[in-house]
């Protein structure tokens, strides 16, 4: 797998070339994690606006649009700005089903100049679908995102 993952930061590398826009990065960093990830169903973005995350670019089916920082996958792992992997959404306390089809989730935390700034949230209809080197190589694809990315007009959009 680490060679899939190496091969997607080039390839998202060039896609970005000198592009400095947050949601112009996500976007294709989004569709690219969507299109060449084995057995996902959903990947997008949840950026922080005030206490709530709310729904950014993504692939897939229809999803929820705002939760709160602190519920479900998404809201504890802004909330703790950690990275959280869950194996089997279903036994996951304050779960938010936004599809019936996931059955396992990893959500990486957007952080950067000690502010958060989201999160990027990957959904499986596997069980046991994400693991340790996944969530490794996806904290730096997301360090990669926001390395570059205008962060200014992100926290002025967002009001963080």
């Amino acid at each position: 797998m680490t060679s899939l993952y190496e091969a997607l930061a080039a390839d998202l590398e060039e896609l970005w070339g000198g592009e400095r826009d947050f949601f112009v990065r996500a976007a294709n960093m989004a569709a690219l994690l969507f299109w060449h990830l084995p057995e996902v169903n959903w990947v997008g973005f949840y950026l922080r606006d005030g206490e709530e995350l709310v729904l950014g670019p993504f692939q897939g089916k229809p999803a929820c649009q705002r939760i709160p920082i602190g519920r479900g996958v998404c809201g504890r792992a802004a909330r703790e700005q950690r990275t959280i992997l869950v194996p089997d959404v279903r036994s996951f306390p304050d779960y938010i089903a936004c599809s019936p089809e996931t059955l396992s989730e990893l959500v990486i935390p957007l952080c950067a100049d000690g502010c958060l700034y989201g999160v990027l949230d990957l959904d499986s209809p596997c069980l046991g679908r994400f693991t340790a080197e996944d969530a490794a190589a996806l904290e730096r694809l997301t360090h990669r995102l926001l390395l570059a990315a205008d962060r200014a007009r992100l926290r002025q959009y967002y009001r963080l």
